[in-house]
């Protein structure tokens, strides 16, 4: 092409930010030009990091996660501010709620998720409906109207300020909602001040990671932390006071069994779902994301692709019968940074020519880590297997003390680890996570590894934490070679580090493994 390649990007969240990232050199050299088209008015933050900055943890800037102002000298233009409302694929343009049109060459969705908002009655004008058309990006994730004085749902600044001056002011806050995230605010919150209950209708939370006794094990946990736990509670409405200003403001949660849940903030935390009406509208194929093929193209446009949140990756064979497409968007922010890398490069390699690794959306294995202070909690893979089950191919092993705050399960296919869970084993836990990464097998004697948490521990890790390739972040797949590198090219703090290599610059649950790699390199740590 005589002229450079036009790739409009739509969304300038984390994962896009990353993408803007890759491909700043082309676009710098005058083959690309690239346009972003972000609704929010403020420059790409990390929303992994909402919960510590709600609760006073993180300021404001530990939350910048790309330099815009470079990208922008290098030539990329950024509309923050703004959302796309309509795509026509025949002529390859983006129309904006300016009424502005961005022509593309190539279009690449990074939408991310909204929050859910649960089927309450008091939410019902905030709900937004699925069918509705993109407009203005102020009302992107909204209804007819705004959620309630409140409540908040924990997915931008504003939020994140409301729920601020809520644990800054010591007030009782409601959590409806025990998933990661759920957990992780619940636990923060709570440890900086503020009264806080977690409401949730299932038995144990985290339901989707953990088994029954690992979900046992962090209630209690979590119940000794200071967070009342209520779970088997089924919200149903919202109970509202009028304040002296004439608004109504949240009073309480009101339950399927009649129980009343008071509080000054009703924080939602359940679950996400992709943004994909644009897409759909533009006559591309959506299940719980946009469908894209292992190369991240659209299914039903070569020239459109999709990453992220808002991304479905999925091999058009496994499409079933009667239309249904099994997995979803990875919802964690590693995968989606791997697939923002990917995509940069084999953009970029179309207008200089170069190597791209073949991208294999599941090449890492998923595994899930709880950020809370004193609270170790991490699984991966499948943890339900019934260790009774004598007709199974899986061998489980458990470990339950509760006296001690402490659970491990083992699931093993012919020794090697399929799935696992450890609550307040933090050792055991850290050398289960790079044997599930490895696929490596489980000692004979499964109780050495419960040994690594003991105050006397002595037994050597069957899996050496410090190899080389060992990763330390999840997020960005840095590994320990990379920390050591970093660390005997100058860097001496775990700050420093992560400027180097990226490592704890996502969810930051590595930070206390760089520090402990610095100090082993006999390099000085300092961290925040």
């Amino acid at each position: 092409m005589s002229r450079p390649t036009r790739i409009v990007l739509i969304g300038y969240g984390p994962v896009g930010a990353r993408f803007v990232e890759g491909l700043v050199a082309p676009v710098r050299a005058g083959s690309i030009e690239l346009t972003v088209v972000g609704a929010e008015t403020h420059t790409a933050y990390n929303r992994v990091l909402l919960a510590d900055y709600a609760v006073g943890r993180a300021d404001r800037a530990r939350l910048d996660l790309t330099d815009t102002a470079a990208a922008v000298e290098a030539g990329v233009r950024i509309r923050l501010g703004e959302s796309a409302v309509a795509i026509d694929r025949d002529r390859q343009s983006v129309r904006l709620d300016s009424c502005d049109t961005l022509p593309y060459d190539r279009l690449v969705f990074a939408t991310g998720a909204r929050a859910n908002l649960p089927s309450l009655v008091g939410l019902e004008a905030a709900r937004r409906d699925r069918r509705s058309r993109p407009g203005a990006a102020a009302a992107l994730d909204r209804g007819p109207e705004a959620l309630p004085h409140g409540v908040v749902a924990l997915r931008d600044l504003a939020d994140a300020d409301t729920v601020l001056e809520a644990v800054t002011a010591g007030r009782r806050i409601v959590v409806l909602g025990a998933g990661v995230l759920g957990m992780e605010i619940a636990l923060a919150a709570s440890e900086r001040g503020a009264s806080v209950v977690a409401v949730f209708h299932g038995d144990i939370p985290m339901g989707r990671q953990l088994d029954s006794g690992g979900g046992r094990a962090l209630r209690r946990a979590a119940h000794d932390a200071g967070v009342t736990m209520a779970p088997h509670s089924r919200a149903e409405s919202l109970q509202f006071r009028h304040r002296e200003d004439g608004e109504e403001h949240f009073d309480a949660l009101v339950c399927a069994d009649g129980k009343l849940i008071e509080g000054d903030l009703l924080l939602l935390s359940c679950g996400v779902g992709a943004r994909t009406e644009l897409a759909e509208q533009s006559g591309l194929r959506a299940t719980s994301g946009i469908l894209v093929d292992e190369q991240l193209r659209s299914w039903d446009d070569p020239d459109i692709f999709a990453i992220g949140d808002c991304a479905h990756v999925a091999s058009r064979s496994t499409a079933l019968p009667d239309g249904r497409v099994p997995g979803g968007p990875a919802g964690l922010i590693g995968p989606g940074w791997r697939q923002a890398d990917w995509l940069a490069s084999r953009l970029a390699a179309e207008v200089s020519p170069a190597e791209v690794a073949t991208l294999s959306p599941g090449d890492r294995p998923l595994v899930v880590m709880l950020k809370a202070e004193g609270i170790d909690v991490v699984a991966g893979g499948n943890v339900s297997a019934d260790p009774w089950d004598e007709s199974s191919a899986l061998e489980t092993t458990l470990w339950a003390d509760p006296a001690r705050g402490t659970y491990a399960k083992m699931v093993t296919r012919d020794g090697v680890l399929e799935g696992f869970v450890a609550v307040g084993l933090p050792r055991a836990g850290a050398e289960l996570t790079l044997l599930f990464e490895r696929g490596g097998e489980l000692p004979e004697d499964r109780s050495t590894l419960l040994r690594l948490d003991a105050s006397d521990a002595g037994a050597a890790a069957t899996a050496d934490s410090h190899a080389p390739d060992a990763t330390v972040c999840w997020c960005n797949g840095v590994s320990v070679q990379h920390i050591l590198t970093a660390a005997e090219e100058g860097a001496t703090t775990v700050e420093e580090v992560g400027a180097c290599t990226r490592a704890g610059t996502g969810c930051g649950g590595c930070k206390g493994r760089i520090a402990e790699l610095l100090a082993q390199s006999a390099a000085p740590v300092a961290t925040r």
